[in-house]
């Protein structure tokens, strides 16, 4: 710049070229500086199309601009809004205050932009190409808008700070040197985070983030083959929804809209693993439709996480595994076709206080998805089930869960409490099934009361006994405790007395398991 010239005073700084001449003015003006030639293809900021020094700008006069450029021409508002142009060298605006307004659209930016630390009122890059955007702890009082933007480098917004809106839909991020396509950690968002239909090339990073209303990924294709996570926020909040869905390709509809029948629809797509640990959700967490691509050793990890609804309704992974444990949901909306199968399910400590399922889920189905989430024996999930179940007013599906907990729980005993475990469910399904024992009394009751009419029954004690009876014999044997008056005066030889120790043994059976049974159901009481 020539020394001595009067840039506060809006004088046109000497060494300026025509076109930074051009940005000049129209940055003391507001309006649009536009060098777009109208062709689709040398427009295109990512293609190969060069654009010659009269679509460039030197980043310094750019920063220059921002940090303590010349007044406003009167009755305007001094802006930054550039079209179609390239920016050279470096822009290095870290830890600057940056008053004007900056909308950038269809621009190239030959070299890194820095803004770490750096505090602005609304910041819009448009369908722009940027080698990197490195801009940790940065502050806007407004947006910070990102669309259809694409990054070569990645995108580093550690504890940035977002007034109210970051919009990052179709934008397209790269690794950076860490595996990182963005970086994230500990930003806050003032409002909505949507980074629809986003592409990202490597680990997506957001842990500690904290967004004020809703964070929507629908239709983003996440995929990380280089490490373990595609997704990694753990300790998120965001106290509305989280949007793991579709989206309509190619509508202008607004976010969340249910588009027009023949809409192509975008899935959100994630290669790699996703982790939500810890997270606290004010709505819900919606993974309709959403495809998980995983390895054996990844996770779709919610370990923890706290919120009134789950949809669960993605499509079923082929490999890798779901992790619930420890998680809290009011809501659990699920398909039985979206849960994987045993080994690849875990729950433990998992609790939700509805089933709202979507779709037909059988009980049978039901009681396959809790298998396939205890490879060992665990009461916790049958209880779980079976709470919630009679909570619904399902009392019979919650027996039949109960009863399938037993099952389950009596192939991890020994032989011997196996065997005792097999007699009580053949008789009485431990309990659960009452009424089998007044199916046996009786059969029993009948067969023994015919047995014992052909016996032969001479008293103990001439004199002093009661008129035989076989079949009030038949019941007092049965019915341990109570004394009906007949057992204590014949005597029995032979196959006969064999017969009434057998009597005597199985009430005692059938009583202690429907005992059990009683105790089970008051205790649920």
């Amino acid at each position: 710049m020539t020394e001595g010239a009067d840039i506060r005073g809006g004088d046109l700084p000497d060494d300026l070229t025509a076109t930074e001449a051009g940005m000049w003015q129209a940055f003391r003006n507001g309006s649009v500086y536009d060098l777009s030639s109208g062709d689709t293809v040398v427009d295109d900021p990512h293609g190969g199309h060069p654009w010659g020094p009269a679509r460039t700008v030197r980043a310094r006069i750019v920063c220059w601009l921002l940090l303590d450029g010349p007044p406003a021409l009167a009755g305007r508002v001094s802006s930054m809004k550039l079209v179609g142009v390239q920016i050279s060298d470096t822009v290095d605006l870290a830890g600057g205050t940056v008053v004007p307004y900056v909308e950038m659209r269809d621009c190239r930016f030959e070299r890194d932009v820095l803004l770490p630390e750096a505090h602005f009122t609304t910041v819009r890059l448009v369908d722009c190409s940027v080698p990197r955007l490195e801009a940790a702890r940065v502050r806007t009082e407004g947006d910070l808008h990102l669309p259809r933007c694409r990054f070569h480098n990645g995108v580093r917004l550690t504890d940035a700070h977002i007034g109210t809106d970051l919009l990052m839909n179709q934008a397209i991020v790269y690794r950076d040197r860490s595996g990182r396509s963005i970086a994230a950690d500990g930003m806050t968002v003032g409002q909505d985070l949507q980074a629809e239909m986003l592409e990202s090339h490597g680990e997506l990073s957001l842990r500690g983030a904290k967004v004020g209303v809703s964070l929507s990924l629908r239709g983003a294709r996440l995929a990380n083959p280089y490490s373990r996570l595609a997704l990694n926020a753990p300790q998120l909040t965001v106290e509305r929804s989280l949007y793991l869905t579709p989206a309509a390709v190619g509508s202008n509809l607004l976010s969340g809209a249910t588009p027009a029948r023949g809409t192509r629809i975008q899935p959100f797509e994630c290669q790699g693993g996703l982790r939500l640990d810890d997270g606290r959700f004010g709505d819900a967490v919606d993974l309709e439709r959403a495809r998980f691509t995983l390895t054996d050793e990844q996770e779709l990890s919610l370990r923890r996480v706290q919120t009134p609804e789950l949809r669960f309704l993605g499509e079923r992974p082929a490999r890798g595994t779901v992790v619930l444990s420890g998680a809290r949901v009011v809501n659990l909306m699920d398909r039985a076709d979206a849960w994987p199968g045993p080994g690849r399910l875990h729950m433990g400590g998992f609790s939700y206080e509805n089933l709202v399922p979507r779709g037909p889920f059988p009980l049978n189905e039901r009681l396959e998805w809790v298998a396939a989430a205890t490879a060992e024996y665990n009461p916790e999930p049958y209880e779980r089930l079976a709470a919630v179940l009679r909570t619904g007013g399902e009392d019979e599906d919650a027996r039949e869960v109960l009863l399938a907990k037993q099952r389950r729980r009596r192939e991890s005993l020994p032989i011997a409490a196996k065997l005792w475990g097999y007699v009580q469910d053949w008789t009485v399904a431990y309990g659960y099934r009452p009424g089998r024992a007044a199916v046996w009394m009786a059969v029993l009751w009948a067969a023994s009361s015919v047995a014992f009419t052909h016996a032969a029954h001479p008293p103990l004690k001439s004199g002093e006994h009661p008129p035989w009876n076989p079949a009030l014999f038949a019941l007092d044997l049965l019915l341990p405790v109570i004394d009906l008056g007949q057992v204590g005066f014949w005597q029995l030889r032979g196959g006969w007395q064999w017969l009434a120790a057998a009597m005597i043994l199985l009430g005692w059976v059938l009583a202690t398991t429907v005992a059990a049974g009683a105790t089970r159901l008051l205790r649920r009481s």
